[in-house]
């Protein structure tokens, strides 16, 4: 299994969590793409992205 993992996507869009964060969303497209990977997550406010950016997210096992 890899240590780190990357995945590329589109933000469809950005809730608003509460006063101190925000929530990046890719949409699920396993419908038409069942490879397809997304993500859901938590940012402090004061990000800067705005739905229709392509952001990379990275996961690395920490030891």
């Amino acid at each position: 299994m890899p240590e780190r993992i990357e995945i590329e996507g589109r933000l469809d869009f950005i809730a608003n969590v509460n006063e101190y964060k925000d929530c990046l969303m890719s949409q699920d497209e396993t419908q038409k793409r069942p490879d397809s990977l997304w993500f859901n997550i938590d940012v402090p406010k004061g990000h800067g992205f705005v739905a229709g950016d392509t952001v990379r997210v990275i996961v690395e096992k920490v030891r």
